[in-house]
C-alpha cells in the first residue's frame, strides 16, 4: 500500500514583500473553504521558509493545528504593522546605527574610535524580538508536531563564519541531516534567534550568533548562498511544493530606457536584493522541471537506479512590479528613516526596489495583500487542482476548455 502524498509550503525570502505571501494564503483558504474544505484541516505537511518568509513560516506552523485561524493571525499582524515593530526609526535610533554607518563608510579613516567597535548594520531591528514574540507560540508548534497536525518545519541561514548555507529543521519523526557541497543540515528547536538571522538581510540588519554543532557561528539571510531553495521540503519528504514568492520570477526586465544615468547606490542595492532574494529559486524551480520532464521519459526500470524521483509544483508569484508599488508608498515611512533612504536615492524611483524590501508600513503590505489575493484567486483551477480538491465538473470543464 502506497503511503499518502505529502504537500510542502515554501516561503520565499523579501523582507517587506513578504506580506505578499499572506494574501496568498488567505486566497487559498477561500479557495479551499468554497469546495468543502475542513476550516481547521492544515493542508501542508511540511513548511519551509527562509528570511522574511522563514517568519511567516514559522508563524504559521505555530497555528499548524488551525488553519483558518493561522492564516488570519498572519494577515492581522501584516495589515497593521509599523516600520517600528521591525527596526527603530526615531531619530537618535538612526543616528545610532544608518547615520554612524554611513559616516564610517565615509570618513571612517579618519575616526580612530570607530576602529575598535564599528556599527554592525545600517538599521538597529531590536523591535522584531517583540514582534516575533507576538507572532508566534513555540510550545504550540511543539504540540503541533506531536500531535500529527505537521511533519516538519524548516528555516534557513547563511553562516558568515563558515561561509555555508545552514538548514534548521524540526520534525515529529526523525530525519537524517543532508549535506551538500556548501550546505548542510541541522536538527535544532527552532527559536525567535533562528528567525532574527534568517532575516538578518546583508548589511541592513545585524548578524545573529547561533550554536551549529558544537561551535559558535555568526548567521544571516538565509536568502544568501541559497543554492536549491526548495530542496530542504525534498529532503523532509515533500511530493509537491507551492512555492510562494516575493518577486515576479522570470520576469523580462525593465525597458532600456526606462532608468537612464549612472545607477545610483539604492539602484545597485536593490539590484544585488533581487539576486539574492529571487535568482536562486527561478534556478531551482528550473532545475525541477527539468528533472521531471527527464524522469518521464525514462522507463520503470531506469527510473529504480536513480534516487530522483518527480516533484509536482505550483509557484506563485507576484504579477505585478513590487518596486513600482513600493514607490508609491514611500512617503509613508517615518522621517528619519525616510531621510536616510533618501540619501542613498531609495526614494526615488528607480531606488524603490531597495525599499521595497523595507516598507514594512500597512499602506504598502496591504497593497501586497491584496495583489496576493487577487493573484490566486486568478489561478483558483489550478490551486484547487494542486490540492486534489477540484469537483469532477469543473475539472471536466477545464479540461474541454483547454481544447478548445
Amino acid at each position: 500500500m502506497s503511503s499518502p502524498q505529502k504537500t510542502a509550503l515554501f516561503l520565499t525570502g523579501g523582507g517587506a514583500r513578504a506580506a505578499y505571501q499572506v494574501g496568498v494564503l488567505q486566497a487559498i483558504c477561500s479557495l479551499l473553504s468554497e469546495v468543502g474544505w475542513p476550516a481547521r484541516k492544515n493542508p501542508f505537511d511540511i513548511v519551509c521558509g527562509t528570511s522574511a518568509g522563514a517568519i511567516n513560516a514559522t508563524a504559521f506552523a505555530c497555528r499548524a493545528d488551525d488553519f483558518e485561524h493561522s492564516v488570519s493571525h498572519l494577515l492581522n499582524v501584516w495589515r497593521g504593522l509599523e516600520v517600528e515593530q521591525v527596526f527603530r526609526a526615531d531619530s537618535i535610533g538612526v543616528i545610532r546605527s544608518g547615520a554612524r554607518w554611513l559616516s564610517l563608510l565615509s570618513f571612517g579613516w579618519l575616526l580612530r574610535q570607530w576602529h575598535t567597535s564599528p556599527p554592525n548594520s545600517l538599521l538597529d531591528n531590536a523591535p522584531l524580538v517583540g514582534l516575533l514574540h507576538k507572532m508566534l507560540d513555540l510550545p504550540r508548534l511543539d504540540a503541533a508536531l506531536a500531535r500529527g497536525h505537521l511533519d516538519a518545519l524548516a528555516v534557513s541561514a547563511s553562516s558568515y563564519t563558515a561561509g555555508r548555507h545552514v538548514v534548521f529543521y524540526q520534525s515529529a519523526s526523525e530525519v537524517a541531516p543532508w549535506s551538500r557541497i556548501q550546505r548542510m543540515s541541522v536538527p535544532q528547536q527552532i527559536g525567535v534567534d533562528h528567525l532574527l538571522a534568517s532575516s538578518a538581510i546583508p548589511l541592513i540588519f545585524p548578524a545573529v550568533p547561533l550554536y551549529c554543532g558544537d561551535r559558535c557561528e555568526y548567521f544571516g539571510d538565509g536568502s544568501l548562498r541559497e543554492l536549491a531553495p526548495i530542496s530542504p521540503a525534498i529532503h523532509l519528504g515533500a511530493d509537491r511544493v507551492l512555492v510562494i514568492g516575493a518577486g515576479n520570477i522570470g520576469a523580462s526586465g525593465r525597458k532600456f530606457d526606462e532608468f537612464s544615468g549612472y545607477p545610483s547606490l539604492a539602484q545597485i542595492a536593490g539590484h544585488a536584493m533581487s539576486s539574492i532574494f529571487l535568482d536562486g529559486l527561478s534556478v531551482d524551480i528550473e532545475r525541477m522541471a527539468r528533472i521531471n520532464q527527464t524522469l518521464s521519459i525514462l522507463t520503470p526500470a531506469q527510473r529504480q537506479q536513480t534516487s530522483l524521483r518527480p516533484i509536482e509544483m505550483l509557484a506563485i508569484t507576484p504579477s505585478k512590479p513590487l518596486d513600482s508599488i513600493a514607490s508609491q508608498h514611500t512617503g509613508s515611512l517615518p522621517l528619519p528613516i525616510r531621510t536616510l533612504l533618501s540619501a542613498i536615492g531609495a526614494t526615488e524611483r528607480r531606488g524603490a526596489a531597495l525599499a521595497s524590501y523595507l516598507l514594512f508600513e500597512s499602506s504598502y503590505t496591504r497593497s501586497l495583500i491584496e495583489l496576493g489575493q487577487i493573484d490566486t484567486l486568478h489561478r483558483r483551477e489550478e490551486v484547487l487542482r494542486f490540492f486534489g480538491a477540484l469537483k469532477p465538473a469543473i475539472a471536466a470543464s477545464a479540461r474541454t476548455f483547454r481544447a478548445i
